[in-house]
């Protein structure tokens, strides 16, 4: 479809969607934090002040797989989750445009 035969709206959405695919990474899954002790006896975890550790968790294959992130690549990891997150969302409310289309019985074109 011609961008000048799209609405604002189509155009918005699919501008968005290249800018975070052709720049950004995006993953799927979620992240987890999770507060644990070593079993050391004589570690801070054993007084109170337990080990942070953040996970990457996702499907795969149809069973749960986690993956463990390290600090220095937490930030970073967040944002492809997000990313990834932000991509479905605008790809959902594209697809509620065209079913709105569909459902209208507009002329539709290869878009």
């Amino acid at each position: 479809m011609v961008p000048s035969q799209m609405s604002a709206q189509e155009r918005h959405l699919r501008s968005r969607l290249v800018q975070l695919l052709s720049g950004c990474a995006v993953v799927r899954g979620s992240l987890s934090v999770r507060q644990r002790t070593c079993g050391k006896p004589n570690c801070r975890c054993a007084r109170g002040e337990k080990h942070r550790g953040v996970y990457l968790v996702f499907s795969h294959q149809g069973r749960f797989r986690q993956v463990f992130v390290p600090r220095r690549h937490e930030a970073a990891v967040r944002q492809w989750v997000e990313q990834y997150h932000e991509v479905r969302r605008l790809l959902e409310e594209l697809s509620e445009l065209y079913l709105a289309k569909v459902s209208r019985r507009d002329d539709v074109d290869d878009a």
